[in-house]
């Protein structure tokens, strides 16, 4: 089995970073999350996160276009 993912960090500073953004984005749609294994969400407050995260950076990425 691989091991060659593309969901790694190119610099590896930047998991703190995305760890708080992460954090960030689960307060707002307002799921618990906790530091280490998350296992017990549901599909649907995962998925809540990561789109509450995509948003975010497209809205960085519009402001900074301006």
């Amino acid at each position: 089995m691989s091991n060659n993912t593309s969901n790694h960090l190119v610099n590896p500073a930047a998991r703190e970073a995305m760890e708080k953004f992460k954090m960030e984005a689960a307060s707002e749609v307002g799921v618990n999350l906790k530091d280490g294994y998350n296992g017990e969400l549901t599909s649907r407050q995962a998925g809540s996160v990561g789109g509450q995260m995509v948003k975010k950076m497209i809205e960085a990425y519009e402001n900074g276009m301006k």
